[in-house]
């Protein structure tokens, strides 16, 4: 990916961050190695020496307000906690121009109710991404708000290819990514920790045993991404007429895995729409 260093907005910065968490860092970082130069990115969180932190890694600009920052910068990437959201978007809507464009990765807040803030006409996309993004292997889920068309999108989606691929979904189905690619991960921890703890009941040692978990789990994936062959298809291929694998299988089928992984998806998405509303509510108080 090539950086934009000879496209430049009317604004100073191409892009600004409030909040520089975990997952704001990790896009910061994302877009400043693939997307822009540090010149043309600004940044801002109530934590100053994380702030500091990243001024010194990465060579960014800070400012010491939300207001200031907004004023500055083309987009807005907000990476805020949702119990803080509704104390910081008057300040973004103070400041917020119809030549700019707001990205929200904060969850169980809908575009509907982000624009709601606005009295001037704002696009608005709400993201999805997870935890991968911070070894540049993420996944996001983009939606976009009322105002916010199909460049807005391409912009968006070019920030999060940055720490790895995004896709662009209704926001209905918002509650479903959270429970599958929002949760996935640590579902799928879980699933090689079995794998490791296994091994070493199988007789290897710890070492190993995770190395080889681990190796699997990667190399299935990455055949399944280039390949674009269905996951059947390549367990098939792995299969054999009563073999090993075979026997694998028909426990993992016997243990009803399918049916639990479903339930598990299921119940993060009914989750995560609680959450949802839990969290329109503070948005009414």
């Amino acid at each position: 990916m090539t950086k934009n260093n000879s496209v430049q907005s009317k604004r100073e910065y191409e892009i600004g961050f409030i909040g520089v968490g975990n997952m704001g860092a990790a896009i910061l970082r994302g877009v400043c190695n693939h997307l822009y130069t540090s010149e043309q990115i600004s940044i801002t969180d109530a934590y100053q020496p994380k702030v500091d932190e990243l001024v010194q890694d990465l060579g960014v600009k800070s400012f010491s307000t939300i207001k200031s920052l907004v004023a500055s910068s083309s987009t807005i990437l907000c990476a805020v906690k949702p119990n803080n959201f509704p104390e910081i978007l008057p300040e973004i809507a103070s400041e917020i121009q119809p030549d700019q464009l707001l990205v929200s990765i904060v969850a169980g807040t809908l575009t509907e109710t982000i624009e709601s803030y606005f009295s001037a006409n704002i696009p608005v996309v709400r993201v999805m991404p997870n935890l991968p993004a911070s070894v540049g292997c993420g996944v996001a889920a983009l939606t976009a708000g009322r105002l916010a068309n199909d460049s807005h999108l391409d912009k968006v989606r070019l920030i999060f290819n940055s720490v790895g691929t995004s896709v662009v979904v209704d926001e209905k189905q918002m509650d479903a990514v959270t429970g599958l690619s929002g949760s996935g991960p640590a579902f799928v921890f879980l699933f090689i920790e079995a794998l490791i703890d296994s091994g070493v009941h199988a007789g290897l040692s710890a070492p190993v045993a995770q190395q080889l978990a681990i190796q699997t789990v990667l190399g299935a994936s990455q055949m399944l991404a280039q390949s674009e062959i269905h996951p059947a298809v390549l367990k098939g291929q792995v299969t054999t007429p009563a073999g090993t694998t075979a026997a694998g299988l028909f426990e993992l089928e016997k243990g009803q895995l399918r049916s639990v992984i479903a339930s598990a998806i299921l119940a993060a998405k009914q989750r995560s729409s609680e959450l949802s509303e839990e969290n329109q509510l503070k948005f009414i108080e």
